[in-house]
């Protein structure tokens, strides 16, 4: 039984200056890098996710921009894994599940961006998958959203989008309580 790290889409395009910055992309990417440097300093497989935007009309994460790559408090070092993805599940048309396979991974614990989006749907097929699933929940971010003319706050979407992952998909945790585990 073995845990890894999944790092979703922490790129630079969602910070500020970025062509979709998150709320509390900064904040959350400074508890992902604690989370991170635990999986380090305890040598379990880390695998970083990377979206890249090749739909027509695509405004963010375009290959080969700054805004794609992998934001710098979360770097991926050497012999860590890096998966490219072209669609929010981590595990659509990418080697994820292969790879979590060929390194024994029963248990996953997931960080990133954003929330209600890719964090979502990755969290969601690796529970249908019977992986064992943790999210790091104050290492994630999303942003306002709107929906019939109405605008859903960050934090309202960010918790909304928690909560109901914690009622059957997944733990949800903050940094202090994952590292003092």
């Amino acid at each position: 039984m073995g845990k890894a790290l999944i790092i979703i889409d922490i790129q630079n395009d969602y910070f500020e200056g970025g062509a979709m910055e998150l709320v509390g992309s900064l904040e959350a990417s400074e508890n992902a890098k604690l989370v991170l440097t635990k999986f380090r300093d305890e040598d379990l497989p880390i695998v970083h996710i990377q979206h890249l935007s090749v739909a027509p009309g695509s405004t963010f994460f375009l290959p080969e921009t700054k805004g794609q790559e992998i934001h710098g408090n979360v770097e991926p070092q050497a012999g860590e894994k890096v998966i490219v993805k072209y669609y929010p599940n981590s595990f659509r048309e990418t080697e994820l599940l292969d790879y979590l396979k060929s390194q024994n991974v029963t248990e996953l614990v997931f960080l990133g961006m954003m929330t209600h989006m890719c964090v979502d749907a990755t969290v969601r097929a690796a529970k249908d998958l019977e992986f064992d699933c943790t999210v790091i929940g104050d290492a994630c971010a999303t942003r306002d959203l709107e929906i019939d003319g109405e605008m859903v706050k960050a934090a309202d979407a960010h918790n909304a989008f928690l909560s109901a992952l914690s009622f059957f998909y997944a733990n949800v945790k903050s940094t202090k309580d994952f590292l003092n585990n």
